[in-house]
């Protein structure tokens, strides 16, 4: 099996992990991670309760004028 220089990187890297601060850094680097996908994802929620309130107000205006659409 040849070893890339890119592998052989990350596999000296892992030493780094042996030591408090590079667990500390991968700790860190994984909260950020988390972060950067929970961004995502409440701004895509963000979107979708904003439309629901929109719709459900419209069908309450609708509602008050006597048109039932549901």
């Amino acid at each position: 099996m040849v070893l890339t220089p890119l592998l052989l990187v990350i596999l000296q890297a892992g030493g780094l992990l042996a030591t408090p601060l590079g667990q500390l850094l991968a700790v860190i680097v994984g909260i950020a991670i988390v972060v950067l996908v929970g961004r995502v994802v409440l701004k895509v929620a963000w979107r979708l309760v904003t439309i629901a309130a929109i719709v459900v107000g419209a069908l309450l205006l609708l509602s008050f004028f006597g048109i039932n659409v549901i």
